[in-house]
Order: C-alpha cells, then structure tokens, then sequence
C-alpha cells in the first residue's frame, strides 16, 4: 500500500474507532435509561445486568454504525482540508477520489461486515434480551407486578393488581386485589386489602405475601343446581392475612432459557424470506375465505357448486348458463317491488330482518377488519425486516461519500462544527428512516420502500458532494452564498428605482 493511502486510513480508523468507541458509551447510557424499569430495583445481579447491556449491544450497533462512518469521514477530511494537507495532496497530483481510495475499500468492506451483523449477530441478540426480559419477570415475582393492571404471576393459581409499589425492592403493596382461580381456571376468590408486602428469602422456596386490613370473599361450589341458584358465598374480615407463594419451579429457572417466540427481528434472510412467502399465502386465503362466506351470507350472487365427478369444467359452467337463460332469470330487481312478496302485516318484520342482517355483517367486516390489518402488519414487518438488513450496509457506503466530500469542503476539523453536521444529517436519516417504517408497517407505503427511503435521500446528496468536491467548489455555489443573495436584491432593488 502507499505511503499515502496508509497514512489516510490510518487516520481515519482512529478517528473511526475513537468515535465508535464515544457513540457506544452514549448510546448504552440511553439503553439503561430506557429499560430502567426492568432492571432497577428488581434485585438482579450485576452479571445478569451486565449481560443484557451485552446482548443488547448489537442492536445499538445497527444506530451507532452509519452515525460513526458520517463522523469519522468528515473529522478525517475535515481536518485534512484545514490543515492544508489536501492542498498538498492535489498539488502532487492526488485527487480526492485517490485519496479515498484505500478507505472506500475498508467502507465497503464494513458495509458487508455490516450485513452480516445484521442477518446472523443482531438477531441472537434479539431472542437473547427478548427471553431475559422475559424470564426475568418469572424469576423476580415484584418484576412481574404492574401498578394499576391485573397481573398472572407465573407458576400460580393467581393475578395480582395494585395501586402503588414501594420499598428498594418493590415490596410494600398498596389497595391490592388479588383473584384466585380453581383447577379449571374459574375465579372463585377474590382478596382485597389496603397494604401488603412481599417477603423472601434466598434460601427459601417460599414467597410471603402479608396482606393488612382486608376482605376475602369466596363463592361456594355446590354440587345440586337448585343450592347454585343462591349464589352462596363467603365473607371474611382480616387485620393480617399471610399467603405463601410456592416459587420453586422459578428459582430453577435459567435467567436465560430460551422460548419459542420469533418475531421478525430474530429471524435470518433465509426464515424471513420462507416466512414472508407463507404468510402472503396464508393471508390471501383468508381474505379469500371471508369474501366468500360474506358472499354466501349475503345471498346476493348466486353460488354454484362443481361436481367433483366431473371433468370439464367449461362444459359445467355452459350447462348452468343455459339453465340460467332457460329459466329466464332476471339479476336486476326493484327494491320497492320486494315488499309486494311479503303480507303487508309483515313489511315492518322484513325491514328490521334486513337491518339486523346488515348491522351483523357490517360487525363481521370491521372485525375481521382488524384482524387482517394485524396480520398485514406482521407481513410487511417481515419485509421491513429483510430489507433492513441489506440497507445497513449501503447505508454506511453512501454516508461516507457524504461525509468524505461534504468535510473536503467546509474545511474544519475537530469536534465542534463536524459534529454538528453529522448529528444533523444523522438525525435527517434517522427519523426519516423511521417514519418511514411506521408508515410502512401501517400499509400506508410499500415495506421496501419504507426500508430503504432514508437511504435511497441521501444517495444525491453524496453525489451532489462529491461532484462539488472533486471540483473544488463551495458548497452552495461558486462564490459566497450570503453575498449572491445580497447582490440579487441590489439588483432588484436597482431595476426597480430605473
């Protein structure tokens, strides 16, 4: 490699490295912030929380990487340009596209490190922090607690509600209301109190749950229909009631056992593109299904069925054709010429009969409204999903042919206006890229577009630099901007006073 070249990457893969290294630090402090209600006050080991910020790690990269090509860039040739040493590389006849040369090999490379990261590296991790976030709710039962919803607490008859949790753990219950169910998972007691408090140990298998100044209502089972239909229950006054919660099965639990739950962020290329195929064709057949048994419950089109026996298709549908013209079967009819059919008496009977039928479908079609828009959603995820993959790496490419050129031109290094520009231009990408994916997931665009629109922007940007740089030009013109500005309106002005 030349000497030149060397000392160009060199530069920029310590300004690379030092700015992945700063972004990662920044990045993984907003991760705590946001998960810090599943990690603070659950008392979770310091190991478990560590490996969780490490699982959770390459999931920041897919962020922190594009953001650190931006920076790197136009510190490394921001500082060159002030520094005069482009000058001196275009007077010994070193172009800007030379002097990219060697770091647009290691862009490219990044780029396909990129995709591997994202297809077999972020996915684990994902099924990683997905089955602790989940298992950790089973271990630490206060974790499982939320204020102000009932709860199931896993590996017990049990749900929970309370009004406020307290305590450095969690542990002091306030206005707790607490249904147990029967063996065939039917309520039977209900458990209300104004305080409580969960009480374990590490040693032991058993959680206390102390519950102060409360009800407990349970409603007897009686075996004779005629004793059900008394409603018979139950009612007792407490000042403390203890139940003991057995949490063996949990303790033994592995932290990070893995589930069977995948969703689209833990799959490869290869399971999103079988699992986008399968629910494609299992979404037509549904919505297949439902047009037809909308059809058959409407009763407005005639429905024929083929004999199976048969063989010639073409010959069934001639047959029932001339049947149809034989008989003289007239498809238009007047609705005010169906109440002539029916007895007057039974007009008001037929009128409600068809608005009820009505209200029932149009009921039918808005639900299974929602239920199709849930699973479109889950398809264009997976789309989202697999194109995502593919657009981080030529993500990182034309960043940096946004950033190499764009810091060649306004010529300052360091950490003040550089990094301006890139969170600037970061922060266009970003949020571009994610109103984009929201609308895509919404079907208000196509999945691929909405994977790659963020993408697909700055690609005339990073031509428009480039070409800008290579000619040595300003960035908004020829001249200073501000000052053509000005000398268009003292044109104005002059023509105007002539």
């Amino acid at each position: 490699m030349p000497i030149i070249d060397r000392y160009i990457l060199s530069r920029f893969l310590y300004n690379f490295f030092s700015s992945f290294a700063i972004l990662m630090v920044i990045f993984i402090f907003q991760t705590v912030w946001l998960f810090i209600d599943d990690l603070a006050g659950k008392d979770l080991d310091l190991l478990i929380i560590g490996k969780f910020l490490f699982y959770y790690m390459p999931t920041l990269i897919d962020k922190v990487l594009p953001l650190t090509v931006l920076l790197a860039s136009l510190l490394t040739f921001g500082t060159f340009a002030e520094n005069y040493e482009f000058a001196a590389m275009k007077a010994s006849g070193v172009s800007l596209q030379k002097a990219m040369r060697s770091i647009i090999v290691f862009v490219i490379l990044l780029g396909v490190g990129a995709f591997f990261l994202a297809n077999n590296i972020i996915p684990a991790s994902e099924q990683k922090i997905f089955n602790m976030r989940r298992n950790i709710a089973k271990v630490k039962p206060a974790a499982v607690i939320v204020e102000g919803v009932f709860s199931d607490i896993e590996g017990t008859d049990m749900n929970m509600k309370v009004a406020k949790k307290s305590g450095d753990k969690d542990q002091y219950l306030q206005d707790v209301i607490i249904h147990q169910k029967t063996k065939t998972n039917i309520n039977t007691v209900v458990i209300k109190a104004q305080n409580g408090e969960l009480i374990s140990s590490e040693a032991s298998d058993i959680i206390q749950l102390e519950l102060k100044n409360g009800y407990y209502y349970e409603e007897i089972q009686k075996r004779s229909a005629k004793d059900k239909r008394k409603f018979p229950f139950t009612r007792v006054n407490f000042e403390t009631y203890v139940k003991n919660i057995d949490v063996s099965d949990l303790n033994n639990q592995d932290i990070e056992a893995e589930s069977d739950i995948m969703t689209d962020k833990m799959k490869n290329v290869f399971r999103l593109t079988k699992d986008i195929d399968s629910l494609r064709d299992n979404n037509l057949k549904q919505v297949k299904a439902f047009s037809k048994n909308i059809t058959i419950r409407m009763g407005a089109f005639p429905v024929t069925t083929k004999d199976s026996t048969k063989t010639n298709d073409a010959r069934d549908e001639k047959e029932v054709l001339l049947e149809m013209m034989e008989k003289k079967v007239d498809s238009t009819v007047d609705l005010n010429d169906l109440t002539t059919l029916v007895p007057e008496w039974q007009e008001s009977q037929l009128y409600n009969n068809a608005k009820n039928a009505l209200t029932n479908i149009l009921n039918t079609v808005n639900g299974k409204k929602v239920e199709l828009g849930k699973r479109y959603e889950i398809y264009n995820r997976h789309i989202l999903s697999l194109h995502k993959k593919f657009a981080l790496g030529f993500a990182c490419i034309i960043l940096f042919f946004v950033g190499a050129p764009l810091g060649a031109i306004i010529r300052k290094g360091g950490l003040g206006l550089p990094m301006v520009i890139a969170i600037i231009l970061f922060l266009t990408y970003y949020f571009i890229g994610v109103f984009a994916e929201n609308s895509a997931k919404k079907g208000g665009i196509n999945p691929v577009l909405g994977a790659w629109l963020s993408t697909i922007i700055m690609l005339p940007l990073s031509i428009y630099f480039t070409k800008r740089a290579t000619a040595d030009r300003g960035l908004m013109g020829d001249g200073n901007f501000i000052q053509r500005i000005a000398e268009f309106f003292k044109f104005k002005k002059k023509a105007q006073n002539t």
